[in-house]
């Protein structure tokens, strides 16, 4: 069935509730880039091997993987006063800044390990919910550019990461841990006094549709996943595979830089760290000029385009390989990869066949994300063992274009679904 979120109007301005959620988005990535920057270096006082730091850094998208579609589904089944997503964020986002102050007063590996576990754990948890306040609120007309913003939220986080780590680790190496975890303090508590969503569209459709559910209520998991791969309607499970693939190849452009740098383009280790950096830029400037064309001429058609602008910028790193064309190639790519990453997650929401699931199709499009950015550079880097550090961008084009194919076949099936009357 159509989402009744389609039918209602927000009760408050989108503008404020993009506002909320881009602030809960913004404090708990600002832990995750300070996380990523700080954690490694705690791990190697105690471990030498670079390979089981990576491991132990890579746990948190595995947890994500199984964790956040199920946190998903049961915020979907909550009810409450004050709604179905507010009430877990109000417990999970202090805790979750209490567990990031103690990460670096873990004075054993073993205490490390454990901090950084349930660290990872809990903000795993509270992730799909917290975005998915915004379907909630938000008509899906309007979804793009408030997900733009959500984004541009995020990428800036690593801009605070970078001034905390600047301005306060030589110093107050523990210390500078709690900024970040006063930003999610006062999110959660801002969150917490300003949202209800009891009173979100998407809550009171589902409520309408529990009271109209002739048995369980409860939309369990295996339910959602089972209607996914069993539907004759295979847009979704399409697109889930499409953001498989595409994430791969995003991952892949952008962990395997470094090495590339240094085997083809022979810059040092540091000098290759800031390829990506204007590509950083690029990808925030294309953000919200990504949802406004979505909206204009169609989220599926913007997506297939910036992918395919996304390859050609691969394919121009292939062809010239210089540090110059590689900087420019990247930047196009970024710019083409906004275009996907802004409207994947908001055409999946659309599709979802009930307000009562919102939440787990956050997790799910999780699991696709994730999955391929553990995957993709996987299997990026073993086409690279193959054939050589030189086609590294080439593999990288060519995994895009087999995402870009399934696009295509889900902006057809959705004419043909259109065009049946």
């Amino acid at each position: 069935m159509a989402s009744a979120t389609r039918a209602a109007s927000p009760p408050a301005g989108t503008a404020r509730i993009t506002f909320y959620v881009a602030l809960a988005v913004f404090a708990q990535e600002s832990t995750w880039n300070f996380y990523d920057n700080r954690v490694p270096e705690l791990l190697r006082d105690h471990v030498a091997s670079a390979a089981v730091i990576g491991l132990l850094m890579g746990m948190d998208n595995l947890l994500g993987v199984f964790i956040q579609p199920y946190m998903g589904n049961r915020s979907d089944n909550t009810r409450t006063a004050w709604g179905r997503r507010i009430p877990y964020l109000a417990v999970m986002m202090p805790l979750g800044a209490l567990l990031f102050l103690l990460i670096p007063h873990a004075t054993s590996l073993g205490w490390l390990i454990l901090v950084i576990f349930l660290y990872a754990l809990v903000m795993n948890s509270f992730k799909p919910i917290s975005e998915s306040l915004m379907p909630d609120f938000i008509p899906p007309e309007r979804r793009s550019r408030a997900n733009a913003a959500v984004k541009i939220a995020s990428a800036l986080t690593t801009i605070v990461a970078a001034l905390v780590s600047l301005l306060m680790v030589d110093d107050h190496p523990k210390l500078a841990f709690a900024v970040p975890a006063a930003l999610m303090l006062v999110a959660a508590g801002v969150l917490v006094w300003r949202v209800r969503d009891s009173r979100s569209p998407a809550y009171q459709a589902a409520l309408a549709e529990d009271r109209a559910a002739t048995g369980e209520a409860k939309v369990k998991m295996r339910t959602v996943v089972g209607d996914l791969v069993s539907s004759a309607d295979r847009r979704r499970l399409l697109l889930i595979v499409a953001v498989f693939l595409f994430a791969g190849a995003w991952f892949a452009s952008r962990s395997l830089m470094t090495p590339y740098g240094v085997q083809v383009l022979g810059l040092s280790p540091g000098k290759t760290g800031g390829l990506t950096l204007p590509s950083g830029i690029a990808f925030l400037l294309a953000a919200y000029p990504a949802a406004l064309l979505a909206e204009r001429f169609g989220r599926l058609r913007v997506m297939a385009t910036g992918m395919l602008v996304f390859a050609l910028g691969a394919l121009l790193g292939a062809a010239v390989q210089t540090p110059a064309a590689t900087v420019v190639a990247l930047c196009l790519a970024a710019a083409g990869a906004a275009a996907f990453v802004i409207n994947a997650v908001v055409v999946l929401w659309n599709l979802a066949p009930s307000s009562r699931v919102l939440g787990t199709y956050t997790g799910l499009y999780t699991v696709g994300w994730a999955g391929g950015g553990i995957a993709g550079p996987a299997l990026v880097g073993l086409a690279v063992d193959l054939t050589g550090w030189h086609l590294m961008l080439l593999h990288i084009a060519v995994l895009t274009v087999t995402s870009i194919l399934l696009v295509l076949r889900i902006d057809r099936l959705r004419r043909r679904i259109e065009a049946t009357p």
